[in-house]
């Protein structure tokens, strides 16, 4: 049995759009796969039943190589490619193969706007990656796995929300892939169907923004008839800071459907094929990164000269403006 180790770092989406590669080699070729990641994202990977063995990155990058060693790998497949990837495919001295991170078309599509980004899915980049040992795209999606002490039970949530509800993940490791309150306000007064927003601890606060804007006003029970007529008294549960990533996931797995910015949120709902609302920001999904293999609508202004200005994102828009999520509409319907 050939004995194969993955490496990627982070993050969350990226990990998760690893997976068909891990399924692949684990399925097509009865490999013992084993995967690198950083300690904090083990818990996406530790209940992965085609991974044999998760190792993960603590402290010094000595230490792992020194372990890694001592399982003697017949392939490296490294899908992260960056400077402590190649000391670790250096120090194993074992046949590998690098995911090909096409860093000069992206610079070409940031900084100069021109397009010559290849029209493929980075999970099937992925793919090819690791196409050399024989593994082909077997068309079954993302894959997660939640362990049983983190499902969600609707107990947990208020009653309204127990028939069926929508996720909304408000997050986002940059600002200017985030909408601002006063569109997250307009978004969620679109949505017709009680709403659970996901998000960090560091969301919690516009969490808590958008509960209050959509509280039913207190002692005039005229004005709430009025609202629930015109579907304009939201019912909002911030989950933001209260569910581990775990926890998050099942109740993604739980909803009728998914709104999210271009985040780790957008992967986890496709890995469930959930219909997937993304909305993109300073980046855009020509980077090879929407939902993959579920049903997905996007919401962006793609006539803006200026997106995408990151294939990442700021703390804030570069132009000021933020035309990018200030100016987006929301056309959609969802029975």
């Amino acid at each position: 049995m050939k004995k194969i180790l993955i490496l990627r770092f982070s993050s969350i989406g990226d990990i998760v759009l690893t997976t068909p590669v891990v399924r692949a080699l684990k399925t097509q070729l009865e490999a013992e796969v084993h995967y690198v990641t950083k300690a904090s994202y083990k818990g996406l990977l530790e209940h992965n039943p085609y991974i044999d063995k998760v190792h993960c990155l603590e402290g010094s990058l000595n230490t792992l190589v020194k372990a890694l060693k001592e399982e003697h790998f017949d392939y490296i497949i490294d899908l992260h490619h960056n400077l402590r990837t190649r000391i670790i495919k250096w120090r194993l001295d074992v046949r590998s193969f690098s995911f090909d991170k096409i860093n000069l078309e992206k610079w070409l599509y940031v900084n100069l706007k021109v397009d010559r980004m290849p029209n493929v899915h980075i999970v099937d980049r992925y793919m090819d990656t690791a196409a050399p040992l024989g593994i082909k795209a077997d068309n079954l999606g993302l894959d997660y796995f939640i362990p049983e002490k983190d499902e969600v039970e609707m107990e947990w949530l208020p009653e309204a929300f127990r028939e069926k509800f929508v996720v909304y993940g408000i997050g986002g490791q940059h600002n200017t892939k985030k909408l601002p309150l006063d569109k997250m306000i307009e978004l969620c007064d679109k949505i017709h169907h009680p709403i659970v927003l996901l998000g960090g601890p560091e969301d919690k606060e516009t969490g808590d923004e958008l509960m209050d804007f959509f509280s039913p006003e207190k002692g005039d029970p005229s004005f709430n008839e009025g609202l629930e007529k015109l579907k304009k008294n939201k019912l909002i549960f911030n989950g933001c800071g209260k569910f581990n990533l775990n926890q998050s996931a099942s109740l993604i797995k739980q909803s009728y459907a998914v709104f999210t910015h271009d985040t780790g949120v957008m992967h986890i709902a496709a890995a469930f094929k959930k219909r997937i609302f993304s909305i993109w920001g300073n980046t855009t999904p020509k980077l090879g990164m929407y939902p993959y293999r579920t049903q997905f609508t996007i919401f962006e202004r793609n006539d803006l000269s200026c997106r995408p200005c990151s294939k990442i994102g700021y703390d804030k828009c570069p132009k000021g403006h933020f035309k990018c999520m200030k100016e987006q509409e929301f056309d959609f319907y969802l029975p």
